[in-house]
């Protein structure tokens, strides 16, 4: 019980950060939007799913390009730093362009994994391959689409518009409130469990 109200006792700093950056903080900016890169990275053990520190949810790896840096280029960096998975892209799945609370553009690429070890990060404290066709419940809706797209293959890069409303908002609260005050372990892979 101690662990749980510690878990809950860190949540109003961080969704006072996350309210502040998607409400104001990308507006207040003032530069062109935000893309944010991708990777649905597949392999015989499944797809590659992983936690951040500071919202507590199952999400795609990826991140942001560093100045000068090309999206994938950027790409793979921030897969090997978030998961120790070297990977190769395969093609572009699509532009997941998102208005209302942190708006962004969201670049999603195909990408196998050609080196590395699994291995959790800083930024990352979990990570895990899961069955594609049964993702966690607690994978935050806004990476449904883009992996059902991965999934499925189009022939073409899609482009799709989402509008990121109070729905989506309360989603991932309630995902991130699930992961806290349960053991946030249960289910994850124990630190003997194989990558």
């Amino acid at each position: 019980m101690a662990g749980r109200a510690r878990r809950l006792a860190t949540v109003l700093p961080h969704y006072a950060r996350i309210a502040y950056w998607g409400l104001l903080g990308l507006r207040l900016r003032g530069r062109e939007a935000l893309v944010v890169y991708q990777a649905v990275v597949r392999s015989e053990r499944g797809v590659l799913l992983s936690v951040r520190r500071d919202l507590h949810g199952w999400e795609l790896p990826g991140g942001n390009a560093q100045p000068g840096e090309r999206g994938e280029e950027a790409l793979r960096r921030e897969v090997r730093e978030e998961t120790g998975v070297e990977v190769v892209v395969e093609r572009w799945v699509g532009d997941y362009r998102r208005t209302g609370f942190a708006p962004h553009t969201a670049r999603v690429y195909a990408c196998r994994p050609v080196g590395g070890t699994l291995r959790p990060s800083a930024e990352t404290p979990v990570v895990r391959w899961f069955d594609p066709g049964a993702p966690p419940s607690t994978l935050f809706p806004w990476y449904r689409v883009p992996l059902a797209d991965a999934l499925a293959e189009h022939p073409e890069p899609v482009l799709r518009h989402e509008h990121q409303g109070p729905r989506a908002v309360l989603a991932g609260m309630w995902i991130d409130l699930r992961m806290r005050t349960t053991d946030h372990r249960a289910g994850l892979p124990r630190s003997d469990d194989p990558p």
